[in-house]
Order: structure tokens, then C-alpha cells, then sequence
């Protein structure tokens, strides 16, 4: 490289032929996929095409069979799965997966384990985007709605300060007006800076709010393209927004 030639940025998250497998099954195979700083992307694909996989092969949740999971620059793969939260990389999990027997607080104190104490700015952050979080801190979080339970997922994982954060269904189970209100806070999380992950069986409202996205089919990228580009190709409308293709 030259004095006046800059150096090329590192993606965020970079996976490099990446395979995964459930004993005999192949769930990932060969999967490539970059994620750049201050993006929005989307894993769009059906049930049991490898997405929630890829989810937990980024954060350590799962070891991969080959290939190599590059977090800014830093090979990952292997990594238990606190030292990759320690890194930078959170994960609301499909599903939720809040703590029921424990208060929104303590959930949102365990999000921030690898500090000491909880810090103040972390908490105000998240009740700043959750404000119902702040109005239920002492109610056990088994006792909440699954709306209230969703943010409440999103928020213990931004205790964390991830620069990366990975979202496996946010909607599913939420009703109509509770989606809107969920991927608005995403866009909001996003434009204060931390890069997002997003697997989303909601096509459309995903698309909307995304980058860019991959279209994953029985464990390998079929297509990858802009939002916009996804959203108007009469495959993925036919596939994933119930449109009849041309």
C-alpha cells in the first residue's frame, strides 16, 4: 500500500465458508456472509433454512464443523460464547428467553455481567427506548406481555454495549402494532450506532427497515442484493411476501 492509498475497512462480521452440522445434518454449508459497520442486514429464508444456526455460530452457541467467523478482523469461531459477548457481539435469541422468576431489572443487571456494578448510562439508554421497561423494573418478567418481553430481551442484550447485535425473530408472536413499534426501536438502536444482524420471518417490514440482505436456502446463500433490490424481485415476493411471481 502506497502513502496516499487508504486502507481497506474491515467488515464488522465476516463469515467465510462457514459450515455447521447437527451430527449427520449439514445446517450451514459453506455460508458467506459480511456485515459493515452501521449496517442494518437482513437473514431472510423459511423454517429450517439455517438462519437461527448462523445466529448461534456467530455468538459461540455453536462450534462450526469448517470455515472461519472474522469479527472486526479477529477470528472467532471456537470463542466461548461470554468472551464473544466480551468482544462486542450481543444476541436477543428467538424466543426471548427472558428470566421469568426475575424482575425487568434484574434481567437487564444480568445483560451487564462482565462490568462491574450496572452502569447508570447503560440502564438510562435502555429505558430511554423502552420506557415501559422503566414503568415495570420490579415486576417479574415472566409477568409481562410478549411484546414487553421482546423489548425487554433486545434491552438485557444492549447492556452489553455491543457494537454488533444479533435479533432472531423479534416479531414472531407480536401483534401488528407491537411489530411496527419493535422495528422502529431497531431503526433507532441502529442510528445511535451499533450494527445489527437481523433474522426476521417478516419479509417485508425486514426489508424495509434493512441495508441489505442474503435470502438462505437449506443451509446456503441463494441471493444476496440491497434491501430495495430484495423487496421489488418477483422470487423473494413470491417466496416470503405471498405474491404470485411473473
Amino acid at each position: 500500500m502506497t502513502a496516499t492509498e487508504k486502507p481497506v475497512p474491515v467488515p464488522v462480521l465476516e463469515l467465510r465458508a462457514l459450515h455447521v452440522a447437527y451430527g449427520a445434518i449439514e445446517a450451514l454449508k459453506g455460508t458467506d456472509l459480511t456485515v459493515e459497520d452501521g449496517e442494518v442486514v437482513t437473514l431472510l429464508g423459511a423454517n429450517g433454512a439455517g438462519k437461527t444456526t448462523t445466529l448461534q455460530a456467530i455468538s459461540g452457541l455453536l462450534r462450526p464443523r469448517q470455515g472461519e467467523i472474522h469479527f472486526h478482523g479477529l477470528r472467532i469461531d471456537g470463542v466461548p460464547p461470554h468472551e464473544v459477548v466480551g468482544l462486542g457481539i450481543g444476541h436477543a435469541p428467538e424466543g426471548r428467553r427472558v428470566f421469568p422468576a426475575m424482575s425487568v431489572l434484574e434481567n437487564l443487571e444480568m445483560g451487564a455481567y462482565r462490568f462491574r456494578g450496572v452502569p447508570k448510562e447503560d440502564l438510562d439508554r435502555v429505558f430511554g427506548l423502552f420506557p415501559v421497561l422503566a414503568e415495570r423494573r420490579g415486576q417479574q418478567a415472566g409477568t409481562l406481555s410478549g411484546g414487553e418481553q421482546q423489548m425487554l430481551a433486545i434491552g438485557r442484550a444492549l447492556m452489553g454495549r455491543p457494537g454488533l447485535l444479533l435479533l432472531d425473530e423479534p416479531s414472531m408472536g407480536l401483534a401488528p402494532l407491537i411489530v411496527t413499534q419493535i422495528f422502529d426501536i431497531i431503526r433507532e438502536i441502529n442510528i445511535q450506532g451499533t450494527t445489527v444482524l437481523l433474522v426476521e420471518q417478516n419479509a417485508a417490514q425486514a426489508l424495509k427497515l434493512a441495508h441489505r440482505g442474503y435470502v438462505l436456502e437449506t443451509g446456503s446463500i441463494v441471493m444476496t442484493a440491497s434491501a430495495g433490490e430484495l423487496l421489488n424481485d418477483p422470487r423473494v415476493r413470491a417466496a416470503y411476501l405471498g405474491e404470485t411471481a411473473d
